[in-house]
């Protein structure tokens, strides 16, 4: 399983992956996108940025890279990034479907990305990622499950999904809203021939939004490599929008709120790989310090106080505007 490479990397930042939703496309709900991006937003100034960022992130140890058919051209970007350096082996590339991209590039779109986890969008968009991504595809992760989802009990999709995995590429899945814990626990009854079908989770998780946790234990303790997003809470944890205590304890170690957010999840023992949502250079340089943040029980302690009812939380987030 390709997890396998990551899990052993020497480097602390290979347990940190680079997710591509911020430079993808033009629009999205992180905070502050008007000082991140480039006053030009074409696909080609996006393209420039994210091989940017993935030459960065790869010669600073960081081997995961994290792609949707969603999120724009992140894709087609980082297919044309590999495919310009064949020596380049050594990395993990995921990517999910279940969400159709819809803004036509447009940061005034009415809707961004439109849901669908049928079979019949599987096997369309699992064709436009091979046209792009081809054999470097180490994870297909159906996109953000609920626990209403079909995806959770369409036989017929398992099966074609289970053939994947036969070919060698590991199916996983990632989950929102305030009932993460409840779709993340059913998917782990999910078999094919008596076998589980899933072998990641990809989860938020953050100093906010906690409640995932005690399912995500589970899910480690299943076999599944648990794979963190959000660990900034679109923003909420950064540079001063952060909570007090994040910049005290960030000012003490000499560090960004950012390095401290990434912390406390890689602090989780269950924690596989946490996501870096970067969207320029030095946001990643900041991030990948992470490591270096030290969280004794008095600090976790007054992090936990800052954690939203998960309700909350979700409803939050889906206000915050795509910029």
């Amino acid at each position: 399983m390709p997890f396998g490479r990551l899990a052993s990397a020497t480097t602390p930042t290979a347990h940190i992956g680079l997710g591509l939703a911020a430079v993808g496309r033009p629009g999205y709900i992180n905070l502050h996108r008007d000082r991140d991006l480039p006053e030009d937003r074409s696909v080609d100034a996006l393209r420039e940025r994210t091989h940017e960022l993935l030459d960065a992130a790869y010669a600073q140890g960081v081997r995961y890279f994290d792609a949707a058919r969603s999120y724009g051209r992140s894709e087609e970007f980082l297919g044309a990034w590999l495919a310009t350096r064949p020596e380049v082996r050594d990395v993990v590339v995921g990517s999910k479907w279940g969400y159709t991209y819809t803004a036509d590039w447009n940061i005034d779109a009415e809707a961004h990305e439109v849901k669908d986890h049928s079979l019949a969008t599987y096997l369309r968009q699992r064709a436009e990622t091979d046209a792009l991504l081809g054999d470097r595809l180490d994870l297909y992760q159906i996109h953000s499950v609920t626990v209403d989802s079909p995806a959770l009990t369409d036989k017929e999709l398992h099966a074609r999904l289970a053939e994947l995995a036969a070919d060698g590429v590991s199916v996983g899945l990632s989950t929102s809203g305030p009932a993460q814990a409840d779709a993340i626990r059913a998917a782990l009854t999910v078999r094919v021939d008596g076998e589980p079908l899933f072998r990641t989770v990809q989860a938020t998780f953050n100093a906010l939004e906690t409640s995932a946790g005690p399912a995500l234990a589970a899910a480690h303790e299943a076999g599944l490599t648990v794979i963190v997003k959000e660990a900034m809470a679109n923003g909420r944890l950064a540079g001063t929008d952060a909570p007090a205590i994040v910049q005290e304890i960030a000012a003490e170690a000499g560090l960004g709120s950012d390095a401290v957010a990434l912390a406390l999840v890689l602090h989780q023992p269950w924690a596989g790989v946490v996501f870096s949502g970067a969207a320029t250079v030095t946001q990643l340089a900041g991030n990948l310090h992470a490591p270096l943040v030290g969280l004794d029980e008095e600090r976790r302690s007054q992090l936990d106080a800052l954690v939203e009812e998960p309700e909350a939380y979700w409803r939050r987030r889906a206000a915050l505007p795509w910029s």
